[in-house]
């Protein structure tokens, strides 16, 4: 069964975040999890890898979890769409949990803005 949900987009060079939410336990308290975003799945390149220890990954509750990008991390996405699945990696052997994110990237009208 395919879920989807509307979802903020992915602004390159923006910080992002994303709030899952899942109807069971899914993020339990001390799991690790970790996802590798790419253009499209069959790509051999990884645009970047995140995980709970780089704080990509920030457990709210057993059913929610925050998905976060860095700045960097969505300077390297490009306009169209990127995806990523989810990976629990506390375990061996590490656990795919059947979670897959399509997330739209758009090009900001404000780019390379100065402090």
């Amino acid at each position: 069964m395919r879920t989807t949900f509307e979802g903020p987009a992915i602004l390159p060079g923006y910080a992002y975040r994303l709030r899952l939410v899942a109807e069971h336990a899914l993020f339990a308290e001390g799991a690790s999890f970790v996802a590798q975003i790419r253009v499209v799945p069959s790509s051999d390149t990884v645009l970047a890898e995140i995980s709970s220890a780089s704080g990509g990954f920030v457990r709210i509750s057993d059913t929610e979890m925050d998905l976060v990008l860095s700045p960097e991390q969505t300077a390297l996405c490009t306009p169209g769409r990127v995806v990523l699945d989810l990976v629990r990696s506390d375990l061996t052997p590490p656990l795919h949990l059947g979670v897959f994110l399509e997330l739209p990237v758009m090009q900001p009208v404000t780019r390379e803005v100065s402090p």
